[in-house]
């Protein structure tokens, strides 16, 4: 079995490699640097593999799936990793197996906003909304020394509020991520944070409204602008 569903990754490795754009593996490694391999595999192609690998794991059972999650995260490829996200997204058997310690594993090493997005909004956040970790491991996110796990525990909350993504609004859970983080510096924090709250927008936007006026002094600017435009606008950065 072990081994079957190894040669399972190492087929959608080979795959993602087939379909790799050397301009894109360009773009986006400027755009996100990372420490893992980028191969530039665009969307389309890279959830093409991801659904071939549901085919093939269909009627498996969702411990198979979980352990060629983790086995394609083990590959340290970041279009592999996001595989291994798009795969549990659509096998929430699988995905309903995780608790702490498996979330934690499959969130070691995201060293990127594309990882740590896709990580969030696709497994972190919805396992949180279903009560498969508790908040006080959400929010020892916001505490750590690792700016992503930081941003992690920002964008997890998206999964609380956007429709599209299962969420109908958690207000409460939301703010109290966004105030422990609500002084953060650093950049790619303050983006998880703007996130955050523009996705709030969508289900309570008095309560961002009074947030915003309640942390007037400490909020970074960009937070502040993109919210506010979104408050006022329906946009982030409206046409001028």
């Amino acid at each position: 079995m072990a081994e079957g569903l190894s040669r399972l990754c190492r087929w959608a490795e080979e795959e993602l490699r087939a379909l790799a754009n050397p301009e894109r593996k360009e773009v986006t490694s400027r755009y996100f640097p990372t420490a893992m391999e980028i191969l530039g595999v665009p969307v389309p192609g890279l959830r093409r593999v991801a659904r071939a690998l549901k085919k093939e794991l269909k009627g498996s059972p969702p411990e198979t799936v979980l352990e060629v999650a983790f086995l394609l995260h083990a590959r340290r490829i970041h279009e592999c990793l996001q595989t291994a996200h798009e795969l549990l997204d659509g096998r929430k058997d699988a995905k309903g197996l995780l608790k702490t310690r498996k979330v934690r594993a499959l969130g070691k090493g995201n060293d990127n906003w594309a990882s740590v997005d896709s990580f969030s909004v696709l497994i972190a956040g919805p396992v949180w909304r279903e009560g498969q970790i508790p908040d006080d491991e959400v929010l020892s996110w916001t505490d750590s020394s690792d700016r992503w796990w930081r941003r992690t525990a920002l964008v997890s909350t998206v999964a609380l509020n956007m429709p599209s993504r299962g969420g109908t609004g958690d207000p409460d859970r939301t703010l109290q991520v966004c105030q422990t983080l609500v002084a953060d510096a650093d950049p790619m924090v303050a983006k998880g944070l703007s996130w955050a709250l523009r996705a709030l927008i969508l289900v309570d936007p008095q309560a961002v409204g009074h947030f915003l006026e309640e942390h007037q002094e400490t909020v970074p600017a960009l937070v502040r602008r993109e919210v506010r435009n979104k408050l006022e606008t329906g946009r982030k950065n409206p046409a001028r």
